[in-house]
Formats: structure tokens, C-alpha cells, sequence
């Protein structure tokens, strides 16, 4: 019978336990990743973060109000705003962070740089489950924050051209009615023999007249929906409506024809301000867009930082 040498010997003599292994009660874990640390910081950042928001949205509804020289303005309401999800960021990451670092189990024979740098993965794993989290709720919020410019530039694009065509009214086409109105407007002292006979027509009775006026402005406001307000008016649109607006104004030809060329200058000059506030709209909402979207991706670096940095310090305690 062989007996071992002393190689072998020393192979089945038993290794001593380093100090703070299991027989002291201490977890150890092969693995580099303590998934169940990294899940717990990330909702308890996810819920703090949850909160903050609603308190933020409590307190930016309590400082507006509808009432003129109530409350905050818009810029101050816009700063607290950014001041507020930096500030939720910190908080709630650095908690987060904090929490995985301190929950991972001890990794034993690692070195010190090693540990450093997984304490960090940590922290940054979890602000980044925290951040996911926060999105799958709030999906409605950011996607407003995001799309918010791009649909108000639609939007105001589109308000732009329909003013632009001499469409920009309601579906009654109230806007489009008030100036056929005006081109009807006559003196007070004009009677209607006086519009026949400046119209060489004869008399007719009154109601015939109305029901004769309405057929007219529905045709003149049909000329003038049709037209470009961006262009001028044909020359035989001009003639025809003013022949029309001679017959039931009195008005001699060139000066109904001269009521039809002011009328429609002015239709189009509330067209080119109708025109300019929709752009103008537009760029606000852009603007307002665009500094929202830097700003959170500002505050989203910090929540990571923190949340990274926070990791190592629970880390470091959960070693010492």
C-alpha cells in the first residue's frame, strides 16, 4: 500500500477558512453581478422617484393661477421645473445606487480596483432599471416632452397653409362671412329705390331682395374661399362681385368694385396674421420642446452619476 507524499499530503490537508467567509456567516458569490441588489436599488429609485414627481406636480399646480399677476410666471415655473426632475434625479438615483452597492453580497480573493469598478456597474445598473421603470409609467409624459415640437410644428405648419389658402375659419365659415357681410353694408339714408335706379333695375319687393342677398353672399363667399388669399383677386371676380354689390348697396360700379378690392386686402391681411401667429406658435412650442429634451437628458447624467458613486460608498460598507 502506497502511502501519499508529501505533495499529496498537503492536497488533502483542509485549507483554512479566510477571515469573514461563510463560517463567519458572511454570503459570497462567484457570480460579478448581484442581479437581486441591482433589481431592489432600482425600485426603491423608481418609487422615490414616482413620488418626488407627484410632489412636484402638487406644488407646481398650487404656485400657477389663471388670474392675472397670480401666481408664478411662466419662466419661473419653467426653471423650477428642470430645478425639480435634477434635484428627483439626485435623490432618488443616489438612493438607488446606494442600495445595490450596500445589498451585493462580498466578493471574496477580488481586488480592491475590481470591486471598485463593479460597485460602480452596480449603482449604474440600477439608476438604468430605475430609469426604464420610470418610463413604462410616465410613457404619456416623456412622449409629450419628446413629440410635443414635432407635433406643434405640424400643427402650426398646417394652420399656416390653411390661413395661407383662405381656409382658416370655422366650419360654419363664420370668418369668410363677416367681410360678405361688409360688402353688403350701405348707407343709412339709401332706400331701395335708390338701389334699383343706381342698379337701372325696378323695384322689387323686400323679401325678394333678402332671399336675392343671400343667394349673392353665398356666391361671393364661395368666390372668396376659392381664391388665394395669398394672391390677389382676379380682375373678373372683382368686376362680377362688384356688379353684385352694386345692385344691392347703390354704390356706382367703381366703388363697389373698389369695397370688393379693400374687403378682400383686408381678408388677406388676416390671413398673413393668422399666418404669423401659427408659426410663431409653432417656434415657441419648438423651442419649449428642445429646452425640455436637453434638460432631462442633463438631469438623466446626473441620476446616473450619483447613482454610480452612491453604489461605491454602499459598497464599502457593506465591506468594512
Amino acid at each position: 500500500m502506497a502511502f501519499p507524499t508529501p505533495s499529496n499530503a498537503e492536497a488533502w490537508q483542509p485549507r483554512p477558512m479566510p477571515v469573514g467567509g461563510p463560517a463567519d456567516g458572511v454570503a459570497t458569490s462567484a457570480s460579478a453581478v448581484s442581479w437581486g441588489a441591482v433589481a431592489a436599488g432600482g425600485a426603491a429609485a423608481a418609487a422615490l422617484s414616482l413620488i418626488l414627481l407627484i410632489l412636484g406636480v402638487g406644488l407646481g399646480l398650487s404656485s400657477v393661477s389663471p388670474w392675472t399677476h397670480a401666481g408664478v410666471t411662466a419662466t419661473t415655473l419653467g426653471v423650477s421645473t428642470i430645478v425639480w426632475l435634477t434635484l428627483t434625479q439626485l435623490l432618488a438615483s443616489a438612493m438607488g445606487g446606494y442600495l445595490a452597492g450596500r445589498l451585493r453580497t462580498r466578493w471574496l480573493d477580488t481586488q480592491a480596483d475590481e470591486v471598485y469598478f463593479r460597485d460602480t456597474a452596480h449603482g449604474f445598473l440600477a439608476w438604468a432599471v430605475s430609469s426604464l421603470a420610470t418610463a413604462a409609467l410616465l410613457t404619456s409624459v416623456i412622449g409629450s416632452i419628446v413629440g410635443g415640437g414635432l407635433q406643434a410644428g405640424a400643427t402650426g405648419a398646417g394652420g399656416a397653409a390653411v390661413a395661407a389658402t383662405g381656409l382658416a375659419q370655422d366650419d360654419e365659415g363664420a370668418s369668410m362671412a363677416y367681410f360678405v357681410d361688409t360688402l353688403f353694408r350701405r348707407d343709412a339714408g339709401t332706400s331701395a329705390g335708390d338701389r334699383a335706379a343706381a342698379a337701372n333695375v325696378a323695384p322689387v319687393d323686400a323679401a325678394i331682395t333678402d332671399i336675392g342677398t343671400d343667394r349673392d353672399a353665398a356666391e361671393i363667399g364661395r368666390i372668396l374661399m376659392f381664391s388665394n388669399l395669398s394672391e390677389p383677386l382676379p380682375q373678373d371676380d372683382v368686376r362680377h362681385v362688384g356688379q353684385l354689390v352694386a345692385q344691392r348697396t347703390g354704390l356706382s360700379p367703381s366703388d363697389a368694385q373698389q369695397r370688393v378690392t379693400d374687403t378682400y386686402a383686408r381678408a388677406q391681411a388676416q390671413a398673413r396674421e393668422a399666418d404669423t401667429d401659427a408659426r410663431a406658435a409653432a417656434d415657441a412650442a419648438r423651442q419649449a420642446s428642445a429646452t425640455a429634451a436637453l434638460w432631462l437628458f442633463v438631469s438623466l447624467l446626473i441620476g446616473a452619476f450619483c447613482a454610480s458613486l452612491a453604489a461605491t460608498f454602499g459598497g464599502r460598507q457593506r465591506d468594512a
